[in-house]
């Protein structure tokens, strides 16, 4: 059974546990304003020890500077986990990010993600968050995910995050 519950710094290491290789029909890009489909054929590895190690300075960044993580755990295996960066974004100072989002392969399709993104949704809320900023990876399952989970594209892109990864798709989850 998979319980959920908030992850510490000290828990970086179990970032390694999260199988996130996939494979890739379809990506999305964007064109004037819409998402254009992208057919490919890609195998996205798992981690590599130079991505993980930026992905664990990532989530302890966060956690350093008042942001928070929730993890899924099947017994003491981390399947799951979702990153609240700290920093309000936007116009309006009202946004929080979804700063990293991974559920392992063989976990995928079965909730553990919407739970995740339901249970970061009521803490910036809790925060005084109107929306979720979500910069996804631009594959069909990122993006998919992200918008069955009711986020939409964004016309206001954060600067900073579009430098950071240009290819990635910008959207919003109103809260």
């Amino acid at each position: 059974m998979i319980h959920y519950q908030s992850m510490t710094k000290d828990q970086s290491n179990k970032l390694g546990e999260i199988d996130r290789s996939e494979s890739i029909d379809l990506i999305y890009e964007m064109q004037d304003g819409k998402l254009t489909e992208v057919p490919i054929n890609n195998e996205c590895q798992n981690w590599d020890v130079e991505l993980l190690r930026e992905m664990q300075e990532r989530f302890i960044h966060e956690l350093d500077h008042d942001g928070m993580a929730i993890g899924a755990f099947d017994g003491d295996l981390l399947v799951g986990f979702g990153v609240l960066a700290h920093q309000f974004r936007g116009a309006n100072q009202d946004q929080l990010q979804v700063d990293l989002m991974y559920v392992s392969r063989n976990y995928r399709r079965q909730g553990i993600g919407t739970r995740i993104m339901n249970e970061l949704s009521t803490e910036a809320k809790k925060r005084g968050a109107k929306y979720l900023y979500i910069s996804s990876t631009e594959t069909r399952s990122a993006v998919s995910f992200y918008q069955n989970n009711g986020s939409q594209l964004t016309d206001h892109v954060d600067e900073e995050l579009f430098l950071k990864e240009p290819l990635d798709i910008h959207m919003l989850k109103e809260l």
